[in-house]
């Protein structure tokens, strides 16, 4: 028998590593986060596979979680290491090549992670970046603005789900910026970059790699600002047609940046990209790991399999259904509405719901009083809409974005 380390930080409900490692001779050890447990309304599991679990505070960014996953490694014999969410990549990394794990190491990890060194990796691969620079000083930010002008945009290094990501636009918001940062992080090294600001549409390529080739690919565009998380409108994210040359052109691209980064055997990717009103293509940031939101549901829904789920499946030596790599045969999309504050008072009967919806979530109820969002990830209602073409996808999300907004009530 082997003892799998899973670490996790979201919903346990959304990712059933039980049912994922079916087949496998393995007992699962879970560190997972109390504050995520906490807003998912989650319980520890106690049934097998699971042999250990605990939740710790402070997940995110605290040393003590690697610490104490470096404990549970000895104590339970771990001999894999599962990490598929964006706080735990670098973290797992670390651990493998302490214990001499197999899976994805440091030097994959961090150019997926650490933003200054991806866009270093990516301008030495000769891929195009916006004009950037590592903020060790404010007065690195000053001449940067003098170099570029405004705006530009101010982002953590290690930074996730839009969390501090700042779009400043004026003498005064640039002022106000540098006042407030505090430009070292936790590990006491420079710990924000700034940005160009790049004007364009935001496109994202998302896929698989299995047993060290490209299982499944597609590029997507978002229909809003990622940073702009408390706007009140629907947001909509929508996957390419496949006569779009814009999808050729970006599927490339992202198979460009896979192979100057590299990565382990097997992983799920995220890559954004802009789209410059000439048609430029400049990498925004990769990540190696499945996109957020509902950009697994899309996957899901365009190639037959959760990108998540697979590649955990493989890097353990378990079998997997799928086809050769292949264009998706229908399109979907995504519409997400974050939060607002108030009180929910109602929300559209589901009986009513338009067709072409194949996915629906609320993450509150009737009656519950619901704080402002956090972060780009912090939802109200999520929808997975499929449609024969861009054009029909397109055209039943705004009918489900009419019917939601009709029947809601909150404040």
């Amino acid at each position: 028998m082997t003892t799998t380390l899973v670490l996790h930080r979201g919903s346990l409900r959304a990712n059933p590593y039980g049912r994922w490692l079916e087949g496998h001779d393995s007992k699962i050890v879970l560190l997972g986060s109390a504050e995520q447990l906490a807003l998912h309304g989650e319980e520890l599991p106690t049934e097998a596979p699971y042999l250990h679990a605990e939740a710790l505070p402070d997940y995110d960014h605290g040393p003590h979680v690697a610490d104490r996953a470096a404990e549970l490694i000895r104590e339970f014999g771990v001999t894999d290491i599962i990490a598929t969410q964006e706080f735990d990549i670098e973290r797992a990394a670390l651990l493998r090549e302490r214990f001499d794990l197999r899976g994805q190491r440091p030097d994959s990890a961090v150019v997926y992670r650490d933003k200054w060194e991806m866009k270093r990796a990516a301008v030495a691969a000769g891929i195009p970046v916006a004009a950037h620079a590592l903020l060790r000083e404010a007065d690195d930010l000053t001449r940067f603005v003098a170099g570029h002008g405004l705006p530009v945009v101010a982002k953590p290094r290690r930074g996730a789900l839009s969390v501090g990501v700042a779009i400043l636009r004026t003498e005064r918001e640039l002022a106000g910026w540098i006042a407030a940062a505090q430009l070292t992080d936790d590990r006491g090294e420079p710990g924000w970059l700034v940005e160009a600001y790049v004007d364009g549409a935001m496109c994202h390529v998302d896929g698989t790699v299995l047993d060290g080739e490209i299982a499944t690919l597609w590029p997507s565009q978002y229909t809003y600002a990622l940073a702009d998380f408390r706007d009140r409108k629907g947001r909509v994210d929508i996957a390419l047609d496949t006569a779009d040359p814009l999808a050729r052109r970006l599927s490339e691209f992202g198979e460009r940046v896979l192979a100057a980064f590299g990565g382990p055997e097997h992983f799920a990717f995220h890559i954004e990209v802009f789209v410059t009103p000439d048609g430029e293509l400049l990498l925004c940031e990769a990540a190696s790991r499945a996109g957020g939101a509902g950009v697994r549901d899309v996957q899901r829904a365009l190639f037959g399999f959760d990108p998540m789920e697979y590649p955990v499946r493989r890097q353990l030596g378990l079998a997997v259904e799928r086809e050769p790599r292949r264009d998706p045969s229908c399109i979907a999309g995504q519409l997400l509405f974050t939060k607002r504050p108030g009180v929910l008072r109602a929300l559209p009967d589901p009986a009513q719901m338009p067709p072409g919806v194949v996915k629906y979530q609320t993450f509150a109820q009737v009656g519950e009083r619901v704080e402002d969002a956090s972060h780009s990830g912090d939802f109200l209602a999520a929808f997975i809409v499929t449609g024969t073409d861009r054009d029909d996808c397109e055209a039943r999300i705004r009918e489900v974005e009419r019917w939601f907004t009709a029947g809601l009530a909150i404040g």
